[in-house]
């Protein structure tokens, strides 16, 4: 009887082992000792193998940013903390081939706003085509200001105007000044075209269009045009400025002093080249005196809407006043402001 109770207590007892057996296969140790490495593995990695690099700290994929402390995860889900696991380098730390995705497979749209170091090299190189985007427009602003600074403009563009010469910016005429007695003068009629007549030794018809003898003798003007057709700088001269040049150039004899020997039958003393181009009215030209007498308006009226006009002849070596109609055409000599 005893040896079948021990028999029945031995049964038992073989019993509850085989169950504590089976059911030891299903307790899950906890962590810190299913990953325990062996006793020859347990050597502390130098502050340079735990300490991860600024390239290695890169957010796991539930987007958390580790510690500066914490030592970057692995791909497994799981790890010990540096305190409780103390990783061989040859077991634990990954080579940077299999840890170290790329960049497109680490960041996950959680932690976006943590971008990595070397995301950051493209943001501040496409900064550079904005800076360089503003040179042509620096440099457009360039060929404005050049072609604005000619102050003779295009027709005139180049040319010397300290020469004793003068280029007329309406039209690129050029025309030779002097300067006598304090005054500066144009050593030629004016020809500029605005409402002014040309003739035709031909004919006693004046034409609007430029003829040899405008080439030559400058055009004729009524006074209302005479008045304002000077270019800027220049104007048409009072009675007064006439007789300032008549004076010095001695009253009875000014004319042939101030006639040009080239065309006309003066000495030209002070190179004012006076030129006999003729005159007219509105409706007639007297070509026949084209040559021989010459007519120049001054600004100064008379009464009867009459205006004082300078007379030079051939055979007379005064100058003399008439007084002339505003409609009629007469030669414009300009004097500089």
């Amino acid at each position: 009887m005893k040896q079948f109770n021990s028999v029945q207590v031995s049964i038992a007892a073989i019993s509850a082992i085989i169950a504590v057996l089976s059911c030891s296969s299903d307790i899950e140790l906890p962590p810190s000792y299913e990953q325990k490495p062996s006793s020859s593995s347990s050597t502390v990695p130098s502050s340079s193998s735990v300490e991860p690099s600024s390239s290695s700290i890169e957010p796991s994929s539930s987007g958390t940013v580790p510690s500066s402390s914490s030592v970057a995860p692995s791909s497994s889900s799981v790890l010990p903390s540096s305190s409780s696991v103390t990783p061989s380098s040859s077991s634990t730390v990954p080579s940077s081939s299999s840890v170290l995705p790329s960049s497109s497979s680490v960041l996950p749209s959680s932690s976006g706003t943590v971008p990595s170091s070397s995301s950051v090299a493209p943001s501040s190189s496409s900064i550079a085509p904005s800076s360089s985007s503003v040179t042509p427009s620096s440099s457009s602003v360039a060929p404005s200001s050049s072609s604005s600074s000619s102050s003779v403009g295009a027709s005139c563009a180049g040319f010397n105007q300290n020469n004793w010469q003068l280029c007329d910016v309406r039209d690129g005429q050029i025309y030779a000044y002097v300067t006598i007695n304090d005054q500066t003068w144009m050593a030629k009629n004016l020809n500029y075209a605005a409402s002014g007549k040309c003739g035709n030794a031909n004919s006693t018809t004046l034409s609007d269009n430029n003829t040899n003898i405008c080439d030559t003798y400058g055009r004729l003007y009524n006074w209302n045009t005479a008045k304002t057709v000077c270019p800027a700088g220049w104007h048409l001269p009072s009675q007064g400025e006439w007789n300032i040049l008549l004076n010095y150039a001695g009253s009875s004899t000014a004319a042939t002093k101030l006639k040009t020997k080239n065309g006309w039958n003066g000495t030209d003393d002070y190179n004012f080249s006076a030129l006999p181009g003729s005159y007219g009215s509105s409706d007639w030209f007297s070509n026949n005196e084209v040559g021989s007498v010459g007519l120049w308006w001054s600004s100064t009226p008379q009464i009867n809407n009459n205006v004082y006009v300078l007379r030079m002849e051939t055979a007379v070596n005064n100058a003399s006043w008439n007084e002339q109609r505003e409609t009629n055409v007469y030669s414009v000599r300009c004097v500089r402001n």
